[in-house]
Order: C-alpha cells, then structure tokens, then sequence
C-alpha cells in the first residue's frame, strides 16, 4: 500500500536528479539565504552569543538524557537572552564561507538553508504580543503583525492543541522550497524534511540549557497556519511549529 512512499525514501539523491539540469548548473543565482525585509522596518535586536549573561549551559550528556517532548508550561516568561540563545540556537550564524556563503548552527543539505523562523512572542521581556521574524543574518527581529486573540487562532490552527497557546513563546518555521530546488530539484522534498528535523532536536537540546521545553508539532491546518502568518502557502509555507516554555517545578 506504502510502496512508492518507501521507493520515494530510498531514492538516492544522485539518481533523482539530473544535475546537468537544475537551476545551479544552468548558472542561475541563488535566492537569497533571507527573505528580504523593507529598509526603513524597525529591527530588534537580539543578544549576541558572546554577550548573553543569564545563560547557564548544560553538559551534553545531560541534554540529551533529558530531552523530551514537553507539553506543560509555567507562566514564568522566557527573558530576551534566552530567545535570543534558542534563535541562535536553530537558525544562527557561526562562521562565514569562501564566496560569500554562511555557515549555520545546523546542518543542511548543500548549505541551502529553506527555513524562516517566525516566533508568535506570548510571554516574553521586552517583547510586545506579537508575531515576529527571526533575521538570522542580523540576529535580530522584525515585527510581522499583532493579532487579536493570538492564542487562539494559534489553537485553532494547530487542530485544537492548547499548549500551542500555552507557551511562552511558540516557534514556527517555514519554508521557502526554491532555495534548495536550486540545488536539489525533484528531490528537494525529501532533504527539506530531513533539514526541518535538525532544527527542532537543536531547539530541544538548547532548551535544555535554561530550563525550558518543547515539543515538536506537526499536525495543523496548513491554509489556517500559512494565512495566521501572512504566508501566500506556495513561495513559501508552514512546514514546522514547537511552543517553548519554562518547565513547571512541579
């Protein structure tokens, strides 16, 4: 019954793909590794990894015997320190490449990076109740909107899953699929996949380090999700969400 699923997951890369074809081999440009932002937008900034102050670690071993899925929250806000470490965390820059490239705290296939971070801010210091968009070529926020009822709509979108809305801050990543069909072509939808599942277990890891959890979420409504976010759900799409909270003491 699954057949062509499983062929489809077996497939290696080079045998899809006709790389004499695709757009990088035709000397097209890539797209660019952000989604543009007007110039005159007011930024927010993000604490820098070298000066955040509050962050206390947390030995691998440990990170990893701890990480679960996590669906209880305190009402305890998450400080801008540690949503700037977790944005980092996911989606930051580590070092530049030769030609102008970017390495990211995470990996992805052929360093093509399909992924925008949009956080829907509930509880945060410093922040107003809103919908944000993480720059990671800034390591800064861009307000997108502030919506009634926020919480709600999120549940809604989210096939009635309350911790969505329960969160101090929830985590939405999209997609914008051409920046690895540039690349990849016909093949793209299988290394997106892989490339969303090394995000999230990087924000399960790094929640880890300041007392905090997630849960990664993939059932929700993709028009509801997509039009929550101002997204036109073909350029580019909601593929991945995970509300992060401050662990109940008890």
């Amino acid at each position: 019954m699954y057949k062509d699923h499983r062929d489809f997951l077996k497939d290696s890369i080079r045998k899809r793909v006709d790389f004499t074809r695709t757009a990088q081999s035709r000397g097209v440009a890539p797209p660019p590794p952000q989604r543009p932002v007007p110039p005159d937008a007011p930024r927010i900034p993000l604490v820098p990894p070298e000066s955040r102050k509050s962050i206390p670690g947390a030995d691998l071993e440990t990170a990893i015997a701890r990480r679960k899925s996590r669906r209880r929250y305190s009402s305890e806000p998450l400080s801008m320190d540690e949503l700037s470490f977790l944005l980092w965390a996911t989606q930051g820059l580590r070092s530049s490449a030769r030609g102008g490239g970017i390495f990211r705290t995470v990996p992805s296939a052929g360093n093509r990076h399909p992924f925008e971070t949009y956080v829907l801010a509930f509880r945060v210091t410093g922040l107003e109740h809103a919908i944000y968009r993480y720059l990671p070529l800034e390591h800064a926020l861009v307000e997108v909107a502030r919506r009634p009822g926020l919480e709600l709509s999120l549940v809604r979108a989210a096939f009635g899953q309350e911790f969505c809305g329960a969160s101090a801050a929830t985590f939405v990543w999209t997609v914008v699929p051409e920046r690895t069909e540039w690349r990849y072509a016909e093949a793209s939808a299988k290394v997106i996949a892989l490339d969303a599942g090394h995000v999230c277990q990087n924000l399960y890891l790094a929640c880890e380090a300041i007392g905090a959890g997630t849960c990664a979420v993939g059932a929700y409504d993709q028009e509801l999700m997509d039009e929550l976010l101002g997204l036109d759900g073909d350029d580019e799409f909601t593929i991945y969400l995970a509300p992060v909270g401050k662990v109940p003491t008890r």
